[in-house]
């Protein structure tokens, strides 16, 4: 062989190979060419599917780095939440953060098999590849899951204040975010052929792949299930902010209205973390708004489990202020676990 060989892929938007992001690896004497392409894959992925037509080989590159540091980030300070929430007993007696602590495991496991899949794909196994888009698939659905349950809880606190008893409450909730997405893929997986290796750009099948679901079906039928949990939960939001509103605007004016404002702020701003309300950004992902809302998606979302651990530190510091002075508004919950 006296030319060198260059690996390449097919950029469809100009019709032409392109070398972009492709590493050759190839030595002289050698009967064979191992071709390496770095096109990342980024989270807005999880829930449609965007053509290099539509974003740029360097925006898709820069989303992908700012997923993987983001999902990273987020994984170590789930990890961390999850310690957290083990080693402090008020915490484990708070109904409410038992909830949180389910979101935060869902995520982890979202995170734990969508870091990989793209270097699974990759690699050579098919039977590696089904189960981490099968694990993938099931961690995004109980993400889902527990977001809603997420937005349900907040109304059983807010809207049905008093005399509220549920027998074995938690037990009930967790068959729920946990058996509902498990009842799911256990459908789908009856045909094997729905998960695996599946490209990003479904106009370019050479290009970068995740391991992640195949059949269109089951990819609307997901999306189906997100449009579900985010009506809801926006539903449940817009009642929550209503309800600030209305409890704000009763209060006197005095010098602590603006600190219980802020205080507000802050809790609204957290709901839509836990509600997963900034997954929505994904409907601005199309036509002219597509690259800057993947940007905003990406950056948001991807770091949804450090703005969870976040919380729960605000959560500490409340708890421990309230230990040095106790609150003179006592509230009541029959919830039972």
């Amino acid at each position: 062989m006296t030319q060198k060989p260059q690996c390449v892929f097919l950029n469809t938007t100009v019709q032409a190979f392109k070398t972009d992001g492709c590493l050759t690896v190839w030595e002289p004497g050698q009967d064979y060419v191992t071709c390496s392409c770095d096109h990342l894959t980024y989270f807005g992925v999880l829930l449609v599917s965007v053509s290099e037509g539509n974003v740029s080989p360097k925006d898709q590159e820069v989303l992908s780095y700012i997923t993987m540091i983001g999902c990273s980030i987020s994984l170590f300070a789930l990890v961390i939440t999850v310690f957290i929430f083990i080693t402090n007993r008020k915490l484990r007696a708070d109904n409410c953060k038992k909830i949180h602590i389910s979101l935060a495991v869902a995520l982890i496991l979202l995170n734990l098999h969508f870091l990989p899949s793209q270097a699974v794909a990759a690699g050579s196994s098919t039977q590696f590849c089904f189960y981490v888009a099968f694990g993938l698939h099931y961690s995004l659905l109980a993400t889902f899951s527990w977001m809603a349950l997420e937005g349900l809880h907040l109304y059983l606190l807010l809207v049905k204040v008093f005399n509220i008893y549920i027998s074995r409450y938690l037990l009930k909730v967790s068959m729920v975010g946990w058996g509902v997405p498990a009842v799911i893929v256990s459908v789908v997986i009856i045909n094997r052929d729905c998960y695996g290796h599946t490209p990003l750009d479904e106009s370019n099948p050479n290009g970068t792949a995740i391991c992640y679901i195949i059949n269109e079906k089951v990819k609307w039928m997901t999306l189906g299930v997100f449009n579900v949990v985010f009506l809801f939960n926006v539903t449940m939001f817009w009642v929550t902010a209503k309800w600030f509103l209305c409890s704000h605007v009763n209060k006197k004016v005095g010098q602590n209205k603006h600190y219980e404002a802020k205080r507000e702020l802050v809790t609204l701003l957290t709901l839509t973390v836990l509600l997963g309300i900034t997954w929505g950004l994904i409907f601005f992902s199309f036509g002219t708004l597509t690259t800057p809302g993947l940007y905003v998606f990406c950056i948001l979302n991807s770091l949804q489990g450090f703005f969870i651990l976040i919380y729960f530190l605000l959560s500490l510091k409340k708890t421990k202020d309230f230990a040095v002075k106790p609150s003179s508004v006592t509230r009541t919950t029959t919830t039972k676990t």
